[in-house]
């Protein structure tokens, strides 16, 4: 069962990416519930150094994996990031940027909105 779609702003949580395919429920949101474990909740960008860092720590998100019908991520791409990863690589120096209008409010229980605010992106929609 999936928690209301409402995004860190107070508005409707907006889409992440369908290319590639994300989400904890792989519907291209953000979307959160109580078998989200990991709370994948923050619509981030994926930089080289993000991706050098969370493969270092043991998730490596841009090595292909066919068997999961993933093809890995490259800088540029959008994805959702377990929120307490993204607050370890925001105390990091290494934090990609995020799309605020399309980041989970539940968010906000692990990552205080100044620390994401900080790593918005500069466009009007996020």
């Amino acid at each position: 069962m999936m928690d209301e779609s409402v995004n860190v702003l107070g508005g409707s949580l907006e889409e992440c990416s369908r290319d590639p395919l994300t989400g904890f429920f792989r519907n291209g949101c953000c979307d959160t519930g109580p078998e989200d474990r990991g709370r994948h909740t923050v619509c981030a960008v994926m930089t080289e150094e993000f991706l050098a860092l969370s493969k270092y720590l043991g998730n490596d998100l841009s090595t292909p994996r066919p068997e999961f019908r993933f093809k890995g991520l490259k800088p540029g791409d959008r994805w959702c990031l377990c929120a307490a990863r993204f607050l370890q690589a925001h105390d990091e120096g290494a934090a990609p940027q995020v799309y605020l209008a399309a980041t989970h409010k539940a968010t906000l229980d692990v990552v205080p909105l100044r620390v994401l605010r900080e790593h918005a992106l500069d466009d009007a929609k996020g």
